[in-house]
């Protein structure tokens, strides 16, 4: 299908995007890599009559580690994420998440920020960010005493299916994930039909060992499997204080999957999706604490 007629805006600047968000209101939709937001106008799921692209603004395209996090700006790309040298050595994580979205040539131009901001609880980037605690870093409009700027917990970004803490008239311009501290480990798995598919399910796990073994924080969250990514914190919470042996991690991997909400689809029942979280949580739990034994 063709998308609805719409008007074409191309900011100077960051803050002249939030400018015309302001004037525009609730018709106006911000374009980034445009691989969510494209796919619902083709299909007149989504109908804005104003496109705001943000595309090749400066300062919203680095990786970079700064006053205690990984910074990553919301138009990073999945295909710079995957070749980031500081990713690939401290943050695997996001590496396996962003080399099963879709396929290469979406993946040069979807963006990071994007596959956060549309709120889409199939998306991966979701449950990775949760399981990792991060923040996300909006703006909105300038006024006196403020510059508009905000920092949502992810826990409290995603309030809906296609639905988030962002205001019409705010643009996300920056994720921020805690340093890894100590004896870290953190993986991301899913099941999908064919490559590049969304997920059946699946699984984004952060651990932290001590210098017993023992899990001193987790973090278990998932996807496609309820309105908006999950945090399975009676499965985090199942893991701390313990070894992650066969038996501890086999209860958070139950734990995980009792905390998810999935609908019976063309991608599998209820029953079949519960049995995926919980394969793959013990699964993803297992390659974190590979990680974080400073194995590969």
């Amino acid at each position: 299908m063709i998308p609805g007629s719409f008007d074409y805006h191309k900011p100077e600047s960051l803050e002249d995007a939030v400018g015309l968000l302001n004037e525009l209101g609730d018709d106006a939709k911000v374009l980034a890599g445009g691989h969510s937001l494209i796919p619902l106008m083709k299909l007149r799921l989504a109908e804005p009559t104003h496109l705001v692209d943000i595309n090749g603004l400066e300062g919203l395209d680095y990786i970079k580690e700064e006053g205690g996090y990984l910074k990553i700006g919301a138009m990073v790309t999945e295909a710079q994420l995957e070749e980031s040298d500081l990713i690939a050595e401290k943050y695997p994580i996001l590496k396996d998440t962003s080399k099963v979205i879709a396929d290469p040539l979406v993946r040069n131009k979807a963006t990071v920020g994007g596959n956060i901001a549309h709120g889409d609880p199939a998306n991966d980037h979701p449950a990775t960010m949760m399981a990792m605690n991060a923040e996300v870093v909006v703006k909105g409009p300038s006024a006196p005493m403020t510059d508009g700027v905000r920092t949502v917990a992810i826990d409290e970004f995603f309030v809906g299916p296609l639905m988030t803490a962002l205001s019409h008239n705010e643009i996300l311009m920056e994720i921020r994930i805690p340093e890894p501290d100590g004896m870290c480990g953190a993986a991301y798995l899913k099941l999908e039909r064919k490559v590049g598919d969304y997920a059946i399910a699946g699984v984004a796990v952060s651990i932290v060992v001590d210098g017993e073994g023992n899990c001193s924080n987790a973090g278990i969250a998932l996807t496609n499997v309820g309105p908006t990514p999950v945090r399975a914190t009676q499965a985090q919470e199942a893991l701390i204080g313990k070894p992650l042996d066969e038996n501890n991690i086999a209860e958070a991997a139950q734990l995980a999957a009792d905390a998810s909400q999935p609908v019976g689809d063309h991608r599998g029942s209820e029953e079949f999706k519960r049995a995926i979280v919980k394969t793959m949580t013990a699964r993803a739990i297992d390659k974190a604490k590979t990680r974080a034994e400073g194995k590969k």
